[in-house]
């Protein structure tokens, strides 16, 4: 592993040859984070480094085509601690359109956009367009997949108030980079449910230390129960995705509705 502690997808264009030959329909894996503030013991790149530890996890579990990640990106509430870099919605939009028109061109069919950042509001209407237009597309996880993840981990503190820097991506990395965390999780804990102007003020109007939740609460036991949890989540979205077409009832359960992944939160 590098120093980023991000591990970087190392397939030849063989082993995509070989998987695309056992699937009726590829799929392509995006993980989009972002490269922002998360108090002083998370890294920058912690949305990027959770997107690619459940992008990973699908790619252990699916034949997906797993993409290097998308690592800035909508971070503009952020914008008051040193550190944090963004780019316009209307950029990461595009970029998520060409990468999916590459994609297709050569021979992927369907994207899902695996967000690791609640402020990455412009995903959804990616998604959203894009499904109009009648391409394969899907955001994962959806709230829903958020809230069954939690519960399935014993994640204690609600995704309300698991805003930012809090339980879940402090277990995350407690499981899959504990080496990039500092010290000061233990005692950083810092609630503000009520956030209804973070459009106008962003995180500075909520918190001095850029952290909305309970980190005391992380543990690497409920890090890799969250990851086991969305792994199994995507089956929905990957039946989705790959089935032929014929029946166009399908069902809402685990499907892109949602588009909304983590709300305001990460």
């Amino acid at each position: 592993m590098d120093d980023s502690g991000i591990r970087l997808p190392v397939d030849t264009t063989e082993d995509v040859r070989t998987r695309a030959a056992g699937v009726s329909t590829q799929v392509a894996v995006l993980p989009v984070g972002s490269f922002e503030q998360h108090g002083p013991f998370l890294p920058l790149t912690t949305d990027t480094l959770v997107a690619c530890a459940i992008a990973r996890e699908i790619a252990a579990a699916y034949p997906v085509h797993l993409l290097p990640p998308v690592t800035i990106a909508c971070s503009h509430e952020h914008a008051a601690w040193p550190g944090t870099v963004s780019i316009s919605s209307v950029t990461l939009h595009a970029v998520v359109r060409d990468i999916a028109d590459s994609l297709r061109r050569s021979g992927v069919d369907a994207l899902v956009v695996v967000n690791g950042h609640g402020g990455n509001y412009v995903l959804g209407n990616v998604v959203q367009e894009s499904s109009a237009r009648g391409e394969r597309m899907a955001l994962f996880p959806a709230a829903e997949d958020w809230e069954t993840a939690r519960e399935r981990a014993g994640v204690v503190t609600s995704l309300l108030t698991d805003m930012h820097a809090g339980e879940i991506e402090t277990s995350i990395l407690l499981h899959a980079h504990p080496e990039l965390l500092r010290p000061g999780y233990e005692t950083s804990d810092f609630v503000a449910d009520d956030r209804r102007h973070l459009l106008t003020l962003g995180m500075a109007g909520y918190t001095d230390s850029g952290v909305i939740g309970r980190p005391s609460l992380g543990s690497a036991e409920k890090g890799k129960a969250l990851l086991a949890s969305f792994a199994d989540s995507f089956g929905a979205y990957f039946s989705m995705l790959t089935e032929s077409g014929d029946d166009d009832s399908v069902s809402t359960e685990g499907s892109v509705e949602s588009v909304d992944s983590v709300g305001d939160q990460k």
